[in-house]
């Protein structure tokens, strides 16, 4: 399988007063991440699924890529904490292509399972707002392999 794990857009600073999880994306993260999911366009990627984090702003990034999916969008919960077994193996069920929209530092160190087995790596993959990592290969420990990081400036100049 291919999976695309992206990290949300940029999002309303966290405030006393607001939950963490009913965080938006900001009118600049909307359109920054628009010209991201304009750039996986123009690299010819389509989506069979889309899952995101349950919190706003992972939900409002999902929307955003529905120009490169030709299935469904789904929510999973697992990707609103710190990854595991049970989340890789529903990753690994959901197509051929896939996105996984979430959040930091849990989107760094699922890349780290998927690719070394082992979380402790997880400061070597660090997410940008926006970011794009492209994997292959079977969604269990240790058994994908890192096609491509594409940080967001890339994506947004295609």
């Amino acid at each position: 399988m291919e999976l695309f794990l992206v990290r949300h857009a940029i999002a309303v600073p966290q405030a006393e007063d607001m939950d963490d999880a009913a965080r938006p994306l900001t009118d600049e993260g909307k359109k920054r991440f628009q010209q991201i999911a304009r750039g996986l366009d123009r690299m010819g990627v389509r989506f069979d699924r889309v899952l995101h984090s349950p919190w706003t702003r992972a939900v409002e990034t999902a929307d955003l890529l529905a120009r490169v999916l030709a299935g469904e969008s789904a929510v999973e919960v697992g990707l609103a904490r710190e990854p595991d077994a049970e989340l890789i193996g529903r990753l690994a069920v959901q197509g051929e292509r896939v996105a996984a929209v979430g959040h930091e530092p849990w989107m760094s160190e699922l890349l780290a399972l998927l690719v070394t087995g082992s979380k402790t790596h997880a400061a070597r993959f660090g997410f940008k707002k926006g970011q794009v990592a492209w994997l292959t290969g079977d969604a269990k420990l240790r058994g994908m392999a890192l096609v491509a990081s594409l940080p967001p400036r890339v994506l947004r100049r295609l």
